[in-house]
């Protein structure tokens, strides 16, 4: 699937801030107001919280004259980890920005009306056959 959010009827499908089977990409078909969504939003929120706080101790770590290699090595891997679950929720957002505009060319308020994503049904009928997340 091309970008974080393709469209098909019945929605968007958006990429979740999780991995599926295998590492593959998460994604969940829907309008935005369900279940999936609103954990996404929950785990993006909880991510980038932690990501300003391990911010916050690189910078009281860096400053200390005392910290071991292995300290430093703990550090770059917390921060390529937060660094990735940041740049998977900019991928997520930002195309569902590019996802509200499409087809608004009508339309010239610089308001964005509701989520473009997702559908419980899909997702929990997909966990019921034992498969998958799209």
């Amino acid at each position: 699937m091309d970008g974080a959010n393709t469209h098909r009827a019945g929605g968007t499908f958006r990429l979740l801030p999780w991995t599926g089977a295998g590492g593959k990409p998460a994604y969940v078909l829907g309008d935005g107001t369900g279940y999936v969504s609103r954990l996404a939003d929950n785990i993006e929120s909880v991510q980038l919280g932690m990501a300003g706080d391990l911010l916050d101790h690189a910078t009281a770590l860096l400053a200390d004259q005392r910290v071991t290699g292995a300290e430093f090595r703990f550090l770059a891997n917390r921060l390529s980890e937060s660094l990735r679950d940041v740049k998977r929720v900019a991928e997520s957002r930002g195309a569902r920005l590019d996802a509200r505009c499409v087809g608004d060319d009508d339309d010239d308020s610089d308001t964005l009306d509701g989520e473009v994503i997702e559908s419980t049904e899909v997702f929990e009928a997909d966990a019921a056959a034992g498969g998958d997340p799209v």
